[in-house]
């Protein structure tokens, strides 16, 4: 029997060898910023982090924002988080963000980030957020946004707590690892997928489908693209994640509440890190 022919890349969901998936960092690619400074007071007042703290992290994503950070920075920031995040109560984390979510202001997601999400699924396309960010943190963000599936750090839980442990670090290669993975669970042609980050630390991740994008890329992202060809966008209007959403639902509130977790460690931990490179 004849196979039915697939559609193309450029009009459904399939090509002649397989299924369409557009994957995307999250930190400043579908991330515009973090609610950081809305809930230090909060965490502060449950005893998770101390005043000092509250003042590394807020000054941490300030740089963090500015310059980024490179492969060794991240490997770094690595051993920084699971120290800091080592015997946290990830109930305790949950419920606090949880009654201090009405606090939060701030915009979250980048519009034009959410737009080529909708995009893409028009398009019949498998939306993924692949982030170096912990699992608790992307997968609620990601369902929120209507991805189709993601694939983060693993951090290992015992009894409720943080072991320190890190199961599975999604970062540089590991990206390329979780891509592959997926791409054999449900069919992706690689070479017909799109990629979206902003960071040269992604290079692994861009380089390994058919259509990567740059986008807000730091300076040795935009000159690798450039030298390559590929496409750079500028995504500049963050907007709320609750006003982005017609209905906020209870995976809204656990989206907010993720992302503010995780800017929270990743703020302290970027102080941590560049204090160390003065």
């Amino acid at each position: 029997m004849t196979a039915k022919p697939q559609r193309s890349a450029k009009t459904g969901r399939h090509t002649e060898t397989g299924r369409i998936a557009a994957f995307f960092d999250l930190d400043k690619t579908i991330i515009a910023k973090s609610s950081t400074l809305a809930f230090s007071k909060p965490f502060f007042d449950q005893g998770l982090i101390n005043r000092r703290s509250v003042l590394k992290s807020s000054y941490a994503q300030f740089l963090f924002l500015l310059s980024g950070a490179d492969h060794d920075q991240m490997e770094r920031m690595r051993a920084y988080l699971t120290s800091m995040c080592t015997g946290w109560n990830v109930e305790q984390v949950r419920s606090v963000v949880a009654e201090t979510l009405h606090d939060i202001v701030d915009p979250l997601v980048f519009a034009e980030a959410a737009d080529l999400i909708a995009d893409h699924k028009l398009r019949g396309h498998d939306v993924i957020v692949v982030s170096a960010s912990g699992e608790e943190v992307v997968a609620p963000i990601a369902d929120a946004l209507g991805a189709t599936h993601s694939t983060a750090t693993r951090m290992a839980v015992a009894d409720g707590l943080y072991t320190g442990e890190v199961e599975f670090y999604c970062y540089g290669e590991g990206k390329v690892e979780a891509i592959q993975e997926l791409a054999e669970k449900y069919h992706y042609d690689l070479s017909a997928c799109y990629a979206y980050s902003d960071s040269v630390t992604d290079l692994p991740m861009l380089t390994a489908v058919g259509h990567p994008t740059a986008v807000n890329p730091d300076r040795a992202l935009r000159k690798a693209a450039a030298g390559n060809g590929w496409p750079i966008l500028t995504f500049s209007n963050p907007v709320s994640l609750r006003a982005r959403l017609q209905s906020p639902s209870a995976a809204t509130v656990a989206t907010t509440a993720a992302v503010s977790v995780g800017a929270l460690v990743a703020g302290a931990f970027t102080y941590g890190v560049l204090r160390r490179k003065r």
